[in-house]
């Protein structure tokens, strides 16, 4: 573990020298925090507040700061700051909501100096003034932000974030009164320590919580957040808005961000959860860290660089019990094992490859694409900046393209377009996606459409009456061993025939009083060869399964249909009754020979084998029963590459499918169906898609990074503050321009002269007149 490569670093009349190295601790580190000449560190936890010495080749323990038998809740820390004026002054945040500032000057074992106790909750940071000695400033779970003066018992102003909790506090570098903080909601506010009535700004920085922040040592306007959407924001905060500047992608919540000193572009993070690494950014290439430092075996729960003007020690703690020293030099550095490859799919289907230049020299016949415009200028080539310190890797681009007939994603466009998720009944819903299926020639999509309004549908209550028919399979009586053959199976056909005769003859006893129950016993043979694959019926007969109740030539009754193999016999039309009955039936002058036929069948269905009266399954089935199949279904489409219609169905079956399909899943085929919309321009059905999402981290994506800028109908300026009255002119800037009442609901006004008011009323102003109801001249226009 310990590295032998030694660095001095001259700071004045001081030199810092030293190695990689760790010490074990007594418990988990929860913050860590240095003195102000960098010689001694301390650690602060759950059970542990040690200060150690840094010397050159270890840590060497100094002071215990717990004492007593019974330590309290006060020893137990959160944070831990070490002021750096004062070299004797600590302040810890204590899990029971204490404040606690510590002085090691005193002669005696406890060091405990102060106790703060007005937080309710958990402290999360405390953080010292950089030139105040006395000013400490504190923010906790309860939402509340403290400023104390360490003469006084009591704190002298508190600050309410309007907010759960308060993740960090820090005091910038440059402005005197100036503090940022960051909250679970995702905002960041700046405020001012004078004014505690209100923040001075606020804007919102991540989806999700704001876990550190950092202002820039060097650049007075730079602000650096990390947070639990994986990201490290750069703010510039020089400008009226808060303007992201550099971000970058990490793998894991950002819990630590702290800049690199005498280095501008360089930050280091650690993660709050899964990786264990520490890794130092360049801000100007996000995507690949610039160093890491791999020592720890758990979550790194706190760093600093040594000293504020060395760039080359940092100091970590972590939850497997170890402070470390990592030099610098000592860093991992992953770029010298990237593989400089890329692969990536256009929208049209073609495929470009990325692949190093000594990879491919050998092969002649290969030609590296130029670049340009063959369908779309859709290639950029980054031109070569000497000033940057990266390492130049140069790679040939080979296009491999398709055929722009073959491979056309207007099935796409079109399908996004045309379908509807949301604003009309579940079964209308599934028989237009049905019909846009099939029309743009999708049998599969529509099917599939057509089976999950069957399964989650109640049969009785349907826009089709024909469908409640699905719920009424016949009743099969029996299945004899004649039947099962060929010749049974042309038998029970002509029964059948002679059967339907009979029904409608009107002096036949057997004649039914509801037509509907011969047309379902008909249409039922119909739906039991669908259901065991024996016919293949278009969509539209899996709604009605009806068949025309009329009567059916002999010779159509009697034909067999085409068979995939040769007939080994050929078999009789007109197959004789059994032997034991021809003499009773055939002697007889009143029976017709198709009463015959039919009479004929009893005999036969009395040697029967199996007899089912129940029908083949319930007609109220629940639509749960088939939530395991829909979700392999959905799982097959979005592996296949079609996350449209995951997606769609997603949205469409809601609450019936939503549970079976665990959150993250269903977060990455909303992500990649919404990226694909987004590089079609669909940004419509987009938005539509985000809306209509359930998932938390989907919704917030309409949300997040939107402003709406307001000016003055009056003066033309922007407007700073909430509410109808401009703070600079004083006017009503919502008012209408023909009643002069404020407008609290629709506002439409003229794009060229900002005037404008109620909608009915300037339409009605507009229907007589042409030009602006303010008195302006302006010739307005409503379309």
């Amino acid at each position: 573990m310990e590295k032998m490569s030694r660095v001095t670093t001259a700071l004045g009349s001081n030199s810092i020298t030293g190695r990689t190295m760790f010490c074990h601790l007594d418990a988990p580190a929860n913050a860590i925090s240095v003195c102000r000449d960098a010689t001694q560190v301390v650690v602060a936890g759950r059970n542990i507040f040690k200060i150690y010495a840094v010397e050159e080749e270890q840590f060497v323990e100094k002071l215990n700061l717990r004492v007593g038998r019974k330590p309290s809740l006060n020893f137990s820390c959160a944070d831990v700051m070490w002021h750096q004026m004062e070299e004797n002054l600590l302040a810890t945040a204590a899990t029971n909501g204490a404040v606690v500032t510590w002085n090691l000057g005193k002669p005696s074992r406890n060091k405990q100096d102060q106790l703060f106790t007005e937080h309710k909750r958990t402290v999360n940071k405390v953080c010292f003034h950089p030139t105040e000695v006395y000013m400490l400033l504190s923010g906790s779970q309860d939402g509340f932000m403290k400023c104390f003066d360490l003469r006084k018992k009591e704190s002298v102003n508190t600050f309410s974030g309007q907010s759960e909790s308060v993740r960090d506090v820090q005091f910038s570098m440059k402005d005197y009164f100036t503090f940022a903080a960051s909250f679970e909601n995702g905002n960041v506010q700046l405020w001012d320590i004078r004014r505690p009535d209100r923040y001075e700004r606020m804007f919102t920085a991540h989806t999700g919580p704001v876990f550190c922040c950092d202002w820039h040592p060097d650049d007075r306007g730079w602000l650096a957040t990390g947070g639990r959407d994986k990201m490290v924001k750069v703010w510039d905060m020089t400008t009226n808005r808060a303007k992201e500047v550099y971000c970058v992608q990490t793998i894991a919540s950002v819990a630590r961000v702290k800049w690199r000193p005498e280095r501008k572009f360089h930050l280091a993070t650690c993660s709050m959860m899964v990786d264990h690494n520490i890794y130092v950014w360049d801000i100007r290439r996000p995507f690949i860290p610039f160093a890491t430092f791999e020592e720890h075996k758990d979550v790194t729960t706190g760093i600093v660089w040594r000293h504020q003007h060395d760039p080359h020690y940092l100091l970590s703690g972590s939850k497997d019990s170890t402070l470390y020293q990592h030099m610098f030099k000592d860093a991992t550095r992953p770029v010298d094992k990237a593989n400089p490859e890329g692969l990536c799919f256009g929208l049209m289907g073609d495929l470009a490859f990325a692949v190093n230049e000594s990879l491919i020299n050998s092969d002649a016949s290969r030609k590296p694409y130029p670049g340009g415009d063959r369908r779309y200028p859709f290639f950029s080539f980054k031109k070569p900046n000497p000033t940057e310190q990266f390492a130049h890797v140069s790679s040939a681009l080979s296009v491999f393209e398709t055929d722009l007939d073959s491979n056309r994603m207007d099935w796409f466009v079109k399908t996004a377009q045309l379908y509807l998720l949301s604003g009309k009944p579940f079964i209308e819903l599934c028989d237009h996606n049905a019909k846009v299926a099939r029309e743009l020639k999708r049998p599969q999509v529509s099917t599939t459409w057509t089976m999950l309004r069957i399964m989650f549908s109640d049969p009785a209550t349907g826009p089709n009456h024909n469908l409640s028919k699905l719920g009424s399979l016949p009743l099969m009586n029996s299945f004899s061993m004649k039947e099962m053959g060929p010749e049974g199976r042309l038998e029970r056909c002509k029964g059948e025939s002679r059967q339907e005769n009979i029904h409608l003859e009107p002096g036949n006893s057997h004649i039914s009083n509801n037509n509907e129950e011969n047309e379902e016993t008909e249409g039922s043979d119909g739906a039991t060869e669908y259901m065991f694959g024996d016919a293949e019926l278009d969509d539209d007969d899996l709604y009605t399964m009806e068949h025309d109740n009329q009567t059916v030539a002999e010779e159509q009754v009697y034909t067999l249909p085409p068979e995939a193999f040769q007939l080994r016999h050929e078999i009789i039309d007109n197959p004789s009754a059994p032997e034991h009955l021809q003499p009773d039936k055939a002697d007889s002058p009143h029976v017709s020979g198709n009463e015959a036929e039919v009479t004929c069948l009893t005999p036969i269905e009395s040697f029967s084998l199996i007899s089912i009266s129940q029908p083949l399954y319930s007609p109220n089935l629940h639509g749960s029963s088939f939530c395991p199949i829909v979700r392999e279904m959905l799982n097959h489409y979005a592996e296949h590459g079609d996350v449209q219609m995951a997606v769609s169905v997603l949205i469409v079956l809601g609450e019936r499918i939503r549970k079976e399909i665990d959150d993250l899943t269903q977060e990455h085929w909303y992500m990649s169906y919404i990226d694909l919309l987004q590089r079609f321009e669909l940004w419509n059905v987009s938005n539509e898609v985000i809306k209509l999402s359930t998932c938390s981290a989907i919704t917030c994506l309409n949300q997040t990074s939107t402003t709406l800028h307001i000016n003055c109908s009056n003066c033309k300026r922007p407007m700073s503050n909430k509410g109808w009255i401009c703070d600079r002119c004083r006017q009503c800037a919502s008012a209408c321009a023909v009643c002069h009442h404020v407008v609290k609901g629709l506002f439409v006004w003229c794009q060229g002269c900002s005037h404008g008011g109620h909608l009915e009323h300037i339409m009605t102003w507009l229907k007589n007149n042409s030009h602006c109801p303010a008195g302006c001249g302006h010739l307005c226009e409503y379309t």
